[in-house]
């Protein structure tokens, strides 16, 4: 008797457990899809007039970010919805946390090209390791050149016969301000990015690859990067808050 009554409830539950499966399958149940809303950040760019600080300007625009354009020349920004402040690395005069206030994000774009001034880059360098400990920004984005990626075991690019010799000056003074950023102790949150050995004018091409220290090289043997695919993949940088305290290369 007692096996009779167990075997009919366990009918009975196998059959409510059917029924349960039927519904479901009935109302083509989905899984669940797990979104996570992207985080809009306010960002700083130093150099946002210049050629490759105006295209990270534009992308991250693009994304729906707040952004402030730090420049020498307020003039040259002419977009009404990103706030522009003036602002020039050199001037030891200059606050630089009064410039980034507000900022969680800043993304430098220098140059010494417009003076011939290459000591910029280490000058900037020891700025922000010095003095964003002072604001509310944990987290730099450095443009980089290309010019101290490795073609060979101990031979950088910009040390090769065919680097171009107008641009060696601004690839060495580069390259020592990546050993800055390497040799320093402090609990700055930074990234360096080094474009292909030819970054190039152009529209968004094709996915980029990325790399550590070597210069990455296609099929054919060349290494290249569009300006905009270059500030695509700044831009997924910021966002992604990947390699942290390190040097990476983009390129096709």
């Amino acid at each position: 008797m007692n096996l009779f009554i167990i075997g009919v409830f366990f009918r009975y539950n196998m059959c409510l457990l059917s029924i349960f499966i039927s519904i479901l399958l009935a109302i083509k149940l989905q899984p669940t899809l797990i979104t996570q809303e992207k985080q809009i950040m306010k960002i700083a760019i130093v150099g946002a007039a210049g050629w490759v600080g105006n295209e990270v300007l534009q992308e991250a625009k693009r994304r729906g970010h707040q952004l402030i354009a730090l420049v020498r020349d307020p003039d040259k920004v002419t977009e009404t919805d990103i706030e522009v402040r003036k602002f020039d690395i050199t001037d030891a005069n200059s606050s630089l946390a009064k410039a980034v206030s507000g900022a969680e994000v800043i993304v430098s774009s220098v140059s010494g090209r417009h003076d011939g001034d290459q000591t910029i880059f280490v000058k900037a360098a020891q700025r922000y390791l010095a003095e964003l400990s002072d604001t509310d920004a944990d987290r730099l984005v450095w443009v980089g050149g290309a010019g101290s990626l490795k073609v060979a075991p101990g031979v950088e690019l910009v040390s090769s016969v065919d680097f171009p010799e107008d641009y060696k000056a601004e690839a060495l003074g580069m390259g020592r301000a990546l050993e800055v950023f390497q040799s320093s102790n402090s609990g700055l949150n930074w990234t360096f990015i080094s474009p292909a050995a030819l970054l190039f004018p152009g529209e968004k091409q094709a996915p980029y690859r990325v790399g550590k220290d070597q210069l990455l090289t296609d099929e054919q043997g060349e290494s290249k990067i569009s300006v905009a695919d270059y500030a695509v993949a700044l831009m997924d940088v910021v966002e992604s808050n990947l390699y942290p305290k390190q040097r990476i290369g983009v390129a096709y």
